[in-house]
């Protein structure tokens, strides 16, 4: 809310400022989603009328046949129900959700330039650590944290 002074310094009138779209992204290293964070991203997205992205970023190489004939990925079940839960969720509740699957020999890399790219408001990095190695967990919360442009919610 912005608020124009006349010369005695009262308020004239005050007007809303709009906003831009800055979507919530809710992500994961294909890995289960964490029900908080889940639960964090839909409420965000919901409360403050933006648009959520549902994103599973799978390190895949990119091989001469991979390149040819595109990549082949299936989800693992517990995954897929996993980021379809949230999706659902917001979807009902009015939400404009969209899923996005990323496949890249850096998935952390690609998941930074996603947000960038998509101007996110707020990223909520949602994968189950106990599904993932300690180490390459860690790194790519590190790795998040240095380079995201925009909030980020780690539970």
């Amino acid at each position: 809310m912005t608020t124009s002074l006349d010369r005695t310094g009262v308020g004239a009138h005050e007007h809303a400022v709009a906003s831009s779209a800055r979507p919530v992204l809710l992500a994961t290293l294909d890995a289960p989603l964490l029900p908080e964070a889940s639960r964090m991203a839909v409420d965000s997205a919901v409360e403050s009328g933006q648009p959520l992205l549902v994103v599973n970023a799978v390190e895949m190489a990119l091989t001469r046949c991979a390149l040819t004939f595109g990549q082949l990925y299936i989800t693992p079940p517990r995954v897929e129900e996993s980021l379809e839960a949230p999706a659902t969720l917001a979807h009902s509740l009015g939400v404009h959700v969209e899923r996005i699957c990323l496949n890249s020999p850096r998935p952390v890399d690609a998941l930074v330039d996603l947000t960038g790219e998509r101007d996110v408001g707020l990223l909520v990095l949602g994968a189950d650590p106990g599904s993932m190695r300690r180490w390459r967990y860690r790194r790519c919360v590190r790795k998040v944290l240095e380079r995201a442009p925009c909030l980020v919610w780690v539970p």
